[in-house]
């Protein structure tokens, strides 16, 4: 691998390019791991969004050039006088076609990671990362539970200078609950989102505590309507979407963590802060196999269990699979 190493100036900062298609809950998986080398070691990281003409997006990714992305994408060559990166991290299936190539393209320079199950060309990629439950295997995958993310302490602690005087007087236990939506697994719908907000409130109103509530881009707007009617009448803050997003504060002042079993990400990230993760049942729309694979995972480690109507208090080691993936991301290049 030739990297930075190869100007001889092995002080410098690594440069990163962080790849995928905007949207964010794809994009936060390949940052969230280039700032996990960042913390690790200096590096500059630069984010890339890419998107295929809508004629081009549903062509196999073998047959997908540059010339058929879309003029707003940005570009994912080296301007002029720009090197090529030390580290490609890419995401999702709009980014394989050029991930595929950057080895190639590069002269050996790139060290190139894909998160996620690619599906395709798997040896293409000097790593991928991939959560444990896609169970895909092979001399370059890194396994982990769940996906890499942001959420590491110094995030939680910077985001949440913002938020303390909203949310850190609020009685204890405060509970964080991260609702999800409609997914070609489960739904969501309005009866069944009030039945779980009913359980939730029975719940913390038990414990004389207060809630932490926020919703995902895909949470049905009944499901919306139906939750924030049955539970604005505890103590906290229900975001509605309007202003800064107090997601990362939500955790890093939570006492306990509720989670709807569509989201591997918000899953994933709840098991990272160490506080107790209850998972909240969906209505199921066909077998979700990887989902149950998941969270059989968590409970192994000791980080989540079923929600069964009440707040239990547990502790266990906080997962920390974004930094052990940055850490062999860069064990691996030294040795490439």
């Amino acid at each position: 691998m030739l990297g930075r190493a190869a100007s001889g100036d092995v002080s410098a900062p690594l440069s990163i390019w962080v790849v995928s298609d905007g949207r964010i809950g794809m994009e936060n998986q390949a940052l969230g791991l280039a700032e996990a080398v960042q913390r690790l070691t200096p590096a500059d990281i630069s984010v890339r969004r890419i998107r295929w003409r809508k004629v081009f997006d549903k062509l196999p990714s073998a047959l997908k050039t540059s010339w058929m992305l879309d003029l707003s994408s940005d570009s994912t060559e080296p301007a002029s006088g720009e090197a090529w990166p030390d580290i490609w991290i890419a995401t999702g299936r709009a980014t394989l076609p050029m991930s595929a190539r950057v080895r190639a393209a590069s002269g050996g320079r790139t060290f190139v990671v894909q998160t996620q199950d690619p599906r395709w060309r798997t040896a293409a990629y000097d790593l991928i990362v991939a959560p444990a439950h896609d169970r895909i295997e092979g001399p370059n995958v890194l396994s982990i539970t769940g996906s890499p993310h942001r959420v590491a302490p110094e995030r939680l602690a910077e985001n949440s200078a913002a938020f303390a005087d909203q949310l850190a007087a609020l009685p204890s236990p405060r509970v964080a609950a991260l609702i999800g939506g409609r997914s070609r697994a489960f739904d969501l719908t309005g009866d069944h989102a009030a039945d779980l907000a009913g359980r939730i409130a029975r719940a913390i109103e038990a414990a004389n505590g207060s809630l932490m509530l926020t919703f995902s881009r895909r949470t049905p707007a009944a499901a919306k309507a139906a939750m924030t009617a049955r539970l604005a009448h505890l103590p906290g803050l229900i975001w509605d979407g309007a202003g800064a997003n107090p997601y990362f504060a939500f955790l890093n002042f939570a006492d306990h963590v509720l989670v709807t079993e569509d989201s591997a990400n918000m899953a994933a990230e709840a098991a990272s802060t160490g506080k107790p993760v209850l998972i909240l049942p969906m209505i199921p729309l066909k077998p979700a196999d990887k989902f149950a694979r998941l969270h059989a995972n968590l409970r192994e480690r000791g980080a989540a269990r079923p929600f069964e109507g009440s707040l239990e208090a547990w502790s266990y080691a906080p997962l920390d699979e974004t930094a052990r993936a940055a850490r062999t991301m860069l064990e691996r290049m030294k040795r490439a």
